[in-house]
């Protein structure tokens, strides 16, 4: 059985053509705001991924309008799910995140959610509310497990283990509920037998989908500090070595798997290496030619 397209598991998922749409809900996280840390990831830098109409000063509906109105140009006869992304969106009173889950459920043509999270943010109370919302609007739960090496969560200050992550995705699919998991390739000090090591683990559990992202150095981060004073070790990647490290390791995991996605774009402004400069079509024929 061939591996199913992205935009094809999300067709059979939804029983329609889908587009997701990008808010955020103003939304922080439990290792910057002092429930679990401080000073977040060491390699997030939360504006390389948040669209220019996905602002936290604009209310949840008039982000979806907003994006619709983008989409709507490129797409006919389309639908849309929501996709909270910008740091932890389960961070909260669970009736605070009743009010912003159904509030863009109530926008015209939103048929589920896409909920991006920490393994450690997935309580008992979470997983009932999405377990409830999951009845009539298809969710899927992304969380962030980027290694399942233990020195390499402590030393990028994920402040979770691996243990935390495999508890979190088992009760996650426990509930019904799509799982996604999101891998970082290229940590500091990870070999690509880690890496490796890491895929045929992830590929044991109860996952849908996995989305891959080459580790990017960003400006205002402390990677960015320590990079820069030769504090730690990062794979200096050519695009061709990187697809074909992906090829490597797409080839262990099972097919019932699907990727969303093996390459991740950061704003140039934002970006210190690797500056490959390649948008993800680009990519995607340097991976293809790859035997």
């Amino acid at each position: 059985m061939a591996r199913l397209q992205y935009s094809d598991f999300l067709k059979q998922l939804y029983g329609t053509r889908v587009q997701k749409l990008n808010v955020n809900a103003g939304f922080t996280c439990p290792n910057r705001d002092g429930t679990l840390g401080r000073g977040g990831c060491t390699y997030c830098n939360n504006a390389s991924f948040t669209p220019a109409f996905g602002r936290a000063s604009s209310s949840i509906t008039q982000q979806l309008l907003d994006a619709k109105r983008f989409y709507a140009e490129k797409y006919a006869d389309i639908k849309y799910v929501a996709y909270f992304q910008s740091f932890t969106n389960t961070h909260a009173p669970v009736e605070k995140l009743r009010e912003l889950y159904c509030e863009a459920l109530a926008v015209d043509d939103i048929v589920g959610l896409v909920i991006s999270t920490r393994p450690d943010c997935l309580d008992d109370d979470v997983l009932n509310l999405l377990q409830s919302i999951n009845v009539k609007h298809k969710v899927i739960v992304e969380i962030g497990v980027e290694t399942t090496h233990d020195r390499t969560l402590e030393l990028i200050n994920r402040c979770h283990s691996w243990q935390c992550a495999q508890d979190a995705i088992n009760r996650v699919a426990q509930c019904g509920l799509t799982v996604g998991a999101h891998l970082i390739l290229g940590l500091p000090g990870e070999s690509e037998d880690d890496m490796m090591a890491t895929v045929d683990a992830v590929g044991k559990l109860p996952v849908s989908t996995i989305k891959f992202h080459q580790l990017q150095v960003l400006r205002g981060t402390k990677l960015a500090q320590q990079w820069e004073r030769g504090e730690v070790r990062i794979i200096d990647w050519t695009p061709q070595q990187y697809a074909t490290m992906c090829k490597q390791l797409l080839q262990r995991l099972p097919e019932r798997i699907i990727i969303e996605r093996m390459v991740s774009t950061s704003p140039e402004f934002l970006l210190l290496h690797p500056k490959w400069k390649l948008k993800p079509a680009q990519f995607k024929k340097i991976f293809e030619k790859i035997i």
